[in-house]
């Protein structure tokens, strides 16, 4: 028993380790790539290390396009939007988990009906309504509309759930009311789901592309991904090696803050639906 159990770990490893390794395969690549030379981007594609390191790529994919406009732009929408939907979603998920009222659960489902309604479906309407209100071209229209989030109300909800009645039971023996159990009690014991629904939020705006292209049309207010579609027109022949070296720019901040959060990441990921 104990030898099938072993070989079963050993299994199971190595599984994990080879879906690892086939996840970090695509970023080494890319992070290759952008070091190469342009002429050999694709004759010497399958080669595992460039003839030479090329950090001017960095150099030229920072500098042929207001890239420094690009990442604060990225910085300040995905910041707001993470903050926003931090707020929204957890006051949400505390008067659906803790709260009585007549119609809640029928409300929540409602609420969460709406994940089922394609983007595509709402894009129009919403661009409409951001030209009605003379928000084209500006951080309102790449912010506002995504400061609430069903999937943030429903992971937070039942990470809330989790947490014993008893503590809300005795901060109201104390005289703290709803506000004051939410503020005081539920956010602190919250930090792991708080902590992975920010970074699924974080990485969700800052790899926006559709709604940026359709909303943002000056230059200086374009965020990455448009910023590194702009960096390929740049060139008649396309500048793969810089856009490359682009792409890991991009990349690193949501590198960064993943390593950051990550035990409160797995945490709050691992913990949330326990209790139904």
């Amino acid at each position: 028993m104990k030898r099938r159990r072993i070989i079963g770990d050993i299994a199971t490893y190595a599984v994990l380790s080879a879906v690892g390794i086939s996840m970090l395969v695509p970023f080494g690549w890319m992070i290759v790539a952008s070091l190469r030379d342009k002429s050999e981007f694709f004759t010497q594609a399958r080669s595992l290390f460039p003839s030479g390191i090329h950090w001017d790529n960095y150099v030229q994919a920072w500098t042929t396009v207001p890239f420094g406009a690009f990442f604060k732009n990225s910085v300040i929408v995905a910041v707001c939007v993470t903050l926003g939907q931090l707020l929204t979603s957890s006051l949400a998920a505390y008067a659906f988990a803790r709260m009585r009222f007549r119609g809640r659960e029928a409300l929540f489902i409602a609420y969460l009906s709406t994940m089922m309604v394609p983007t595509q479906v709402t894009m129009i309407p919403l661009f409409i309504m951001m030209v009605k209100l003379r928000w084209v071209d500006s951080y309102y229209a790449l912010i506002v509309p995504f400061l609430a989030s069903a999937y943030g109300c429903f992971l937070l909800r039942q990470f809330f759930l989790t947490i014993p009645q008893e503590l809300e039971d005795a901060a109201r023996i104390d005289g703290c009311g709803h506000w004051s159990t939410y503020w005081r009690i539920i956010l602190p014991l919250s930090k792991p789901a708080l902590s992975a629904f920010g970074v699924i939020a974080f990485l969700g705006s800052w790899n926006s592309f559709i709604w940026p292209l359709i909303v943002i049309n000056r230059p200086t207010m374009k965020t990455i991904p448009i910023g590194l579609q702009s960096l390929q027109g740049f060139y008649g022949d396309a500048n793969w090696a810089v856009l490359m070296a682009g792409a890991v720019i991009a990349a690193l901040p949501m590198l960064v803050l993943f390593f950051l959060a990550q035990k409160q990441f797995i945490e709050g990921i691992t913990l949330t639906g326990l209790k139904a």
